[in-house]
């Protein structure tokens, strides 16, 4: 299947720091100025094109299932050792769907489980592919695969919303916002709570920051100006200024303001791949050295490049499918008395996002911080600035009613929530204090959203 290689060893200093520095500037001199170049190294170099850090090096090729199978179990802390613990629960939700239809709830809670593990899976394949590339390229493949689940959840909703009732289409609305939410606050939070814990204050570079928070105030007014727009002018209507031409203009703002959040996210990767990489790659390998149990990390057993490919087809197809299952019973959950609102903004986003959380809290533990801003802020971006507006595009498509006319309540928590980490950032510092207040944030929400009422009852976005 493959064949097992001894790892690079890192150089020695046994003659101290100055001998260190000579033997690091030998290494430097005696190698091209583009590394990339070396082709010929098999344990360096993924297809010959990007250079593996000793992070990534896994020190074998090809794929040998009994150590693949260890790798992935022990992934790379206790707390995702522990969820692959739930794997059982993949089979039993995929054979509960086929044999017991009728157990509407069961079917549900089983393959809301089983999605956990699978992501987590996902997360920790895409963590590993990541590390065999170069730092920013590799922290956002691995976010956009994260992010995929919350993309196959949102097209098999539009696929199975009925034409003419948009019964699903403010699950998707609130998942969107939800997905967001749990990013800013959960996540963020829970990050500088749990990394505070063990420190006075953690500091994070300014750049990381800064370009989050302003990509999601752009988001942030591009979500919120249909909903505005729409409030702003129901009540005005009138015989010449029928509702109908109100809600059609909103749905072409909303396909309109889809297609500028898209060119935005195209401009964010050139800004992080291509124009200011170099910028990001030296803010996250100065945090890769600052890692606490960067020895232990080093030491670790790796996947390899084709391993990684495998795990991620694997926990994707165990990904979707369980989206499809779940998806399929949302429908009788709402019919016992789940509010739609709440199983969007709350229930979808905990499970989609369980893998990134994980791994970004961590990061944190470890005083990676900036790592850890990444994994919480660029699936927030991702989800605003391409998943949004690719289920509005689609839907447009399959002639559903897709659109950025969000509830005005749910909209404002958005811009709120923002504001709110905006300012926890903006020293560039964070504690433990900001990571419950965040916190606590998102369970107010959380609570308030369980009492909303389902947009059939009532709603401040539909006629």
């Amino acid at each position: 299947m493959g064949s097992i290689m001894p790892a690079v060893e890192e150089p020695r200093m046994h003659g101290g720091a100055d001998e260190f520095a000579h033997e690091k500037d030998r290494q430097q001199t005696s190698t091209s100025i583009l590394p990339t170049l070396e082709k010929n190294h098999p344990t360096r170099y993924v297809l010959g094109l990007f250079r593996v850090d000793s992070a990534g090096e896994s020190g074998r090729t090809g794929i040998h299932p009994i150590h693949f199978f260890r790798v992935v179990f022990r992934s790379v802390c206790t707390a995702s050792m522990l969820v692959n613990i739930l794997w059982p629960f993949v089979p039993a939700a995929i054979v509960m769907h086929f044999a017991r239809p009728d157990l509407h709830v069961w079917v549900f809670t089983l393959n809301y489980i089983a999605m956990v593990p699978s992501a987590n899976v996902l997360g920790f394949a895409g963590g590993e592919l990541a590390k065999k590339l170069p730092k920013t390229l590799g922290v956002l493949l691995e976010t956009g695969l994260s992010c995929s689940v919350e993309l196959v959840l949102f097209m098999v909703l539009l696929h199975n919303d009925k034409k003419g009732e948009g019964n699903l289409i403010p699950v998707i609305q609130a998942a969107i916002l939800g997905s967001i939410l749990a990013n800013l606050l959960l996540c963020l939070g829970t990050c500088f709570f749990v990394g505070g814990l063990r420190r006075n204050e953690q500091v994070f570079h300014e750049a990381v920051s800064e370009v989050g928070t302003g990509l999601l105030l752009v988001a942030g007014f591009g979500l919120l100006i249909p909903s505005a727009f729409y409030s702003a002018l129901k009540s005005a209507t009138n015989e010449e200024f029928t509702l109908a031409t109100l809600q059609d203009y909103t749905m072409q703002i909303s396909r309109a303001t889809a297609v500028v959040l898209l060119v935005a996210f195209l401009v964010f990767l050139i800004f992080n791949l291509h124009s200011h990489n170099s910028i990001f790659d030296d803010i996250l390998e100065l945090d890769e050295a600052q890692d606490e149990d960067r020895h232990k990390e080093l030491k670790r057993a790796k996947l390899t490049f084709a391993e990684c490919l495998v795990a991620i087809a694997v926990a994707l197809a165990c990904v979707s499918m369980s989206a499809v299952f779940l998806v399929q019973e949302i429908e009788h959950i709402v019919a016992r008395g789940v509010s739609d609102n709440f199983l969007g903004l709350i229930l979808v986003p905990l499970v989609e996002k369980a893998a990134e959380h994980l791994t970004a809290v961590d990061e944190a533990w470890d005083n990676q911080i900036n790592y850890a801003l990444f994994h919480c802020m660029a699936p927030s971006i991702q989800t605003a600035l391409l998943n949004a507006p690719l289920a509005v595009l689609v839907g447009w498509g399959l002639g559903k009613d897709m659109s950025l006319n969000f509830e005005i309540f749910m909209v404002i928590l958005l811009v709120l929530s923002i504001l709110v980490v905006g300012n926890f950032l903006r020293d560039g510092k964070s504690n433990y204090l900001e990571g419950a207040l965040c916190v606590l944030i998102y369970v107010i929400i959380a609570v308030t959203t369980w009492y909303y009422p389902s947009v059939e009852v009532a709603s401040t976005n539909q006629a």
